[in-house]
């Protein structure tokens, strides 16, 4: 797996931008999702410690012992704490190329002579739903998909890196936060699509959610927030967008452990949640618009 981020302050008028931070990771992991090597930029200490975690609560609270709290407002930080989501969903990839991807999967559901039960983990996968087969684990022959569209912004064409063109297997997960200040509000626009690459040329997304919120610029708490479920595999992923709304009066700043609290299991979706808990970032991206007249990031 290949990570790459910035941060960059464009301006309402156009033009290039300012790149005010970037991170970047290139990880090796198993097909049990535990990390072999490991290589970040910028450098960071005991980043070596994470071989041998694998990806979820474990690599999390490995990531949380090596990053400081300030740390954890990089753009390396962000990158490293979504391995754990981004290799989740990765392999779906392999279903766009592999007719018996589904059986591979059911092989998989089974560790150690136990069978991996996803009922109750998320919206998607709640208890009766149309994703789970009799015993709990998840079904793969009903997933919905949709073809890609462009990310970009056709009034901000700066506002992506350069996005590397994939050849045969590939699974990629794009996140965004745009952020600007108007008055005594802070508007924001996020969101995030996860597509894996087809035999014909094209990508196909299993994933996809846009998310609009406003905050209090003088204290930075959520007083606004709406999502959009725009891809999703199952019929009941869209439900977790109803149970946001939980979220408005939380302090942005500890919005990574809010969302963990107040959208638990079936309250919300594992991918919008890690969306939800990158609004963290958002009082240090309003701290570097400070001295631009455009504010806007």
């Amino acid at each position: 797996m290949v990570g790459v981020a910035r941060d960059i302050y464009t301006k309402v008028s156009g033009g290039e931008g300012l790149v005010c931070g970037a991170g970047s990771f290139e990880i090796c992991a198993s097909p049990q999702r535990e990390i072999l090597s490991i290589e970040v930029s910028p450098q960071e200490t005991d980043i070596d410690s994470l071989i041998g975690v694998r990806a979820g609560g474990q690599s999390r609270a490995a990531i949380n012992e090596i990053f400081s709290r300030d740390d954890r407002m990089s753009p390396l930080y962000l990158l490293v704490d979504d391995f754990a989501g981004a290799s989740l969903v990765a392999g779906w990839a392999w279903s766009r190329w592999r007719d018996q991807w589904g059986e591979d999967v059911k092989k998989n559901q089974v560790k150690n002579g136990k069978v991996w039960v996803m009922e109750g983990i998320c919206a998607g996968f709640r208890p009766g739903a149309s994703s789970l087969n009799p015993d709990g684990t998840a079904r793969h022959d009903n997933q919905s998909s949709a073809p890609t569209v462009s990310l970009v912004n056709p009034k901000d064409t700066h506002g992506w890196h350069q996005l590397e063109d994939q050849q045969g297997v590939g699974m990629r997960r794009a996140r965004w936060i745009d952020v600007w200040v108007k008055g005594d509000s802070v508007g924001v626009e996020a969101g995030f699509q996860d597509s894996a690459t087809d035999p014909s040329g094209t990508r196909r997304a299993v994933h996809e959610y846009r998310i609009s919120a406003r905050a209090s610029a003088q204290d930075m708490i959520l007083t606004d927030i709406e999502a959009q479920p725009l891809v999703l595999p199952y019929a009941e992923c869209p439900a977790a967008a109803q149970n946001i709304q939980r979220l408005i009066g939380s302090p942005l700043e500890n919005m990574r452990q809010i969302v963990l609290d107040k959208l638990p299991g079936t309250m919300g979706c594992t991918h919008l949640n890690d969306v939800l808990r990158g609004l963290a970032d958002i009082p240090e991206l309003v701290t570097k618009l400070e001295g631009h007249n455009d504010q806007a990031y």
